[in-house]
């Protein structure tokens, strides 16, 4: 790890690109050892992932918390449309066996969501006879969720993507410039990379605004962290344990 930050200052393009990654492969990860690995794993990925935000700091100016009600509000807005938005089409898992393409990511040697049993993220089953244990990975998931992946995630679709789909140069493109192509890609691309696609791409859409209109990473991650928590609250609250 350290051999990796060590390059953050001389790679704009990696400080923003690698923590998400590693974030990304530890995820995968996650069940190779156990149903019970799939939970521990997660406390170590966002353990990770604080140390990783600790060191992009320094060389991602533009990531640092910021408050506005208006982020409030995209964030409670983005939190309604994510459980608001039901159906067949509403969700991967869905939307792959309804055009018949389940099927097609088999033959291509592709582990997709759509081929294999979903497992849900439900520590209250998985740990019924330790209700302590399970309330403490559901309060993992909610801090985590809450305040490592949104400077994470922002850091990479709104910092970097939008701007090196419009520039290679990336740098070179202000943060509070609307490009339509950019938007778009940076939106889509965001929501495939969801179970929630349609929402994630709304979502995308709103987070990309606040960057817009601010000039900075601050009020999409405040309302990233608000629609995950709110979120968290749902699924603990509800059961709806098929949003984790």
């Amino acid at each position: 790890m350290r051999v990796l930050t060590k390059y953050f200052s001389t790679s704009p393009a990696l400080v923003r690109i690698a923590p998400l990654v590693i974030i990304v492969l530890l995820t995968s990860g996650q069940g190779m050892l156990g149903e019970d690995s799939r939970y521990w794993l997660y406390l170590v990925k966002m353990l990770v992932g604080g140390w990783l935000i600790w060191e992009m700091l320094p060389y991602v100016p533009e990531m640092h918390w910021a408050f506005s009600w208006e982020a409030v509000g995209v964030g409670v807005g983005v939190f309604v449309l994510w459980v608001g938005i039901t159906g067949s089409w509403a969700t991967q898992n869905t939307l792959w066996p309804k055009l018949g393409l389940d099927t097609f990511w088999v033959k291509l040697g592709l582990t997709h969501a759509a081929a294999a049993p979903v497992k849900f993220w439900n520590p209250v089953l998985q740990f019924g006879n330790h209700p302590l244990l399970a309330r403490f990975f559901i309060v993992a998931r909610i801090l985590g969720s809450t305040w490592i992946v949104p400077p994470l995630e922002e850091a990479f679709y709104r910092s970097f993507l939008y701007r090196y789909i419009a520039r290679p140069d990336f740098l070179s493109v202000p943060l509070n410039r609307f490009l339509p192509v950019p938007f778009l890609a940076t939106a889509l691309v965001f929501g495939a990379s969801h179970n929630e696609w349609i929402a994630g791409i709304l979502c995308g859409a709103a987070y990309q605004w606040l960057v817009l209109r601010n000039n900075r990473l601050g009020e999409a991650m405040t309302a990233h962290a608000i629609t995950n928590f709110l979120l968290g609250g749902w699924v603990v609250w509800r059961g709806a344990w098929n949003f984790w």
